[in-house]
């Protein structure tokens, strides 16, 4: 039977036993940083100003590299603590992006993969929302954010930033399971929301 190309593909499964990323210090600077300048070019066919997204409410998910079927992930990406789930993570912020925009916040990914990479997979997972792409690890240098090697590739470890008027108000670091990020993100949002109307 053919796969009706307007359904959003689940998600496949992630295999047991992966490693689990430990924390080790390396987001403890962040809250309370500024979202710095920079243009980026997205899914969304323009570039953006990351600080002008922030100016807002915005959530950005940082991940490693989204995997296209068929092609082969860098030997021992597995044993890699964090680098497998990307597929994962983006197809639950897709999935609870109305809750998100709902509670005020627009959603963003951010990898080291160029455009083309990130607009094969935006369009094959169906995802609302833009994925910023930064081969030149532009935001790593500006915030020191946490990376690591694989494959000949340079890659940012996973991690997300909640921004609000252009300034990191939290940091999801390590994360772990990647396909309960989005949830675990939503569930924060509300409950700052609760809290700042007086309802806690």
């Amino acid at each position: 039977m053919a796969t009706d190309p307007t359904v959003a593909p689940a998600a496949p499964p992630l295999p047991a036993g992966l490693p689990v990323p430990e924390d080790d210090g390396a987001a403890d600077h962040l809250v309370g940083e500024s979202i710095p300048s920079g243009r980026f070019e997205t899914t969304h066919g323009q570039g953006v100003d990351l600080q002008e997204m922030a100016a807002g409410r915005l959530v950005l998910f940082v991940f490693p590299r989204i995997g296209r079927p068929g092609q082969a992930d860098p030997v021992g990406w597995d044993d890699i603590p964090g680098a497998r789930g990307c597929t994962q993570q983006s197809c639950a912020y897709r999935d609870l992006n109305r809750e998100f925009a709902d509670a005020g916040y627009a959603v963003a990914g951010l990898s080291a993969q160029s455009t083309n990479e990130q607009l094969e997979a935006a369009a094959r997972l169906h995802l609302p929302f833009p994925l910023l792409a930064d081969p030149d690890l532009k935001l790593r240098d500006a915030l020191r954010l946490p990376f690591f090697s694989a494959g000949g590739m340079t890659l940012y470890r996973r991690l997300t930033l909640v921004a609000e008027e252009s300034r990191i108000v939290k940091a999801f670091y390590p994360v772990f399971p990647p396909q309960d990020n989005a949830r675990q993100v939503l569930d924060w949002i509300r409950l700052r929301i609760l809290r700042a109307n007086g309802r806690l």
